[in-house]
């Protein structure tokens, strides 16, 4: 992973803000996304869903949805839409690895939470670090105001993601 600090993604010319140039603009970043991502996953013994089930797990906190809960395997299965079996099967390769833990809730034993292992984001920090030092440089050539805007562009293009897959439930 490297990056040169320049831009180099060119825009549609025929209408550099509407669907078209939007769609491709975000396809390449998902693209790059997910080549860095299963580059990780590949240098550390892990499957593609083993880093979906990773970043489900880190951004759980995040999830407005979650009210402040951390992930549990029912959410992370309905999350990937995946088989009870196979998210088993993922947090096991995961916990061996050392990347989660898994902590039965004090007030109901039968309720598990999964939390990222701290060695693990050390890891992950180091691994992503030239991404974030990116994406520093990125956000530097544009005006809080600009961002502003982006950061809610993102937002609403994440709140689209979401009705999309509770459609398909």
């Amino acid at each position: 992973m490297s990056g040169s600090g320049v831009p180099t993604a060119s825009l549609p010319a025929d209408d550099p803000i509407g669907l078209q140039a939007f769609a491709v603009l975000l396809r390449r970043m998902n693209s790059e996304f997910n080549r860095i991502a299963q580059e990780f996953a590949q240098a550390h013994g892990l499957h593609l869903t083993d880093m979906q089930a990773l970043i489900a797990i880190l951004d759980a906190d995040a999830d407005p949805e979650a009210e402040g809960e951390p992930m549990t395997p029912g959410r992370l299965r309905k999350q990937l839409n995946l088989t009870s079996g196979a998210v088993t099967a993922c947090l096991d390769r995961l916990e061996r690895a050392g990347h989660i833990r898994r902590v039965r809730d004090a007030g109901d034993r039968r309720v598990v939470h999964l939390h990222y292992a701290d060695a693990a984001r050390g890891l992950a920090r180091d691994y992503f670090r030239p991404l974030a030092r990116g994406t520093e440089a990125a956000r530097g050539r544009f005006s809080a105001e600009e961002l502003t805007v982006v950061v809610r562009f993102l937002a609403e293009m994440n709140a689209e993601l979401a009705l999309l897959r509770r459609g398909a439930d």
